[in-house]
């Protein structure tokens, strides 16, 4: 999917880099914090071929780069999604996220769900319990925090990267250590991480519950924090048994496959 020609949509001030690719019923792919378009890069190849896949750089994130405002409450997120959507001419879609992605998914299907045809959360964050990641506990360090802003040393990524996957897992080599700092390293990225660490977000978790679109709930089985599947009504959930957090990277087929078996009817009735 990142080998598709490069688009931007201007939203909000920004310009919203985006690949897509494919034809059918459209599906939206948000990658987690500290990530990219890239993250779901393989997903994205394997359901082009049935839908139309767009992918996102979130703001703060990848090529689209930090928001004038410095806002990355969720729910801001959310309402940039949805005028990114309006001006692809999406009126509504499939929505997947990926830990922050999967977050801002299901805040968008709270606040806009007549725009959310179905919900994939895959080891989605929202919940107070969730365990915070290494690097986003490093960026709110009060003496650190300065200094993550003008540089992020890549044996730091490459750390992340680690403690995100599963113990199993063998991703994490030369290529995606250095994909991953490059893009982290672009101008106003790392202060937009910082900034984004250190957001009071709004608990919005006791809302969950009033989700009514079809929600599969996908989490990799070590994955704390993790209730969806208690909270939305009739959400059917998948458990990963050893992968980490980064489940679209770490085992795409997977991950892929089971969104492909849960949309087709979900889909065709919004068409």
């Amino acid at each position: 999917m990142s080998t598709q020609p490069a688009r931007s949509a201007a939203v909000d001030g920004l310009r919203v880099h985006y690949t897509r690719a494919g034809h059918g019923p459209s599906v939206v792919l948000l990658h987690g914090s500290g990530s990219s378009l890239e993250g779901f890069a393989e997903v994205a190849a394997q359901l082009a071929a049935s839908y139309d896949v767009i992918c996102p750089d979130l703001p703060g994130f990848g090529r689209t780069g930090p928001r004038p405002d410095r806002d990355y409450r969720v729910p801001t997120y959310a309402a940039t999604i949805a005028r990114f959507l309006t001006a692809l001419q999406v009126p509504h879609a499939a929505v997947v996220g990926n830990s922050l992605g999967g977050n801002i998914a299901w805040n968008l299907a709270l606040d806009v769900p007549d725009r959310v045809d179905a919900l994939v959360l895959v080891n989605a964050t929202g919940y107070p319990d969730k365990a915070l990641p290494a690097g986003l506990r490093l960026a709110r360090h009060p003496l650190l925090r300065p200094l993550l802003r003008r540089r992020l040393p890549r044996r730091a990524t490459e750390r992340g990267l680690r403690d995100a996957v599963g113990p199993n897992s063998t991703i994490v080599d030369d290529a995606m250590v250095d994909r991953v700092h490059a893009l982290s390293s672009r101008p106003g990225n790392r202060s937009a991480f910082v900034d984004f660490a250190n957001t009071d977000q709004p608990d919005r978790s006791a809302e969950i519950p009033q989700i009514t679109a079809p929600t599969l709930v996908l989490r990799s089985a070590a994955m704390d924090g993790q209730h969806f599947a208690r909270d939305i009504r009739g959400a059917q959930e998948r458990v990963h048994p050893d992968g980490g957090h980064l489940l679209p990277e770490e085992d795409p087929e997977w991950v892929a496959a089971a969104i492909a078996e849960f949309l087709p009817t979900r889909t065709e009735d919004r068409r």
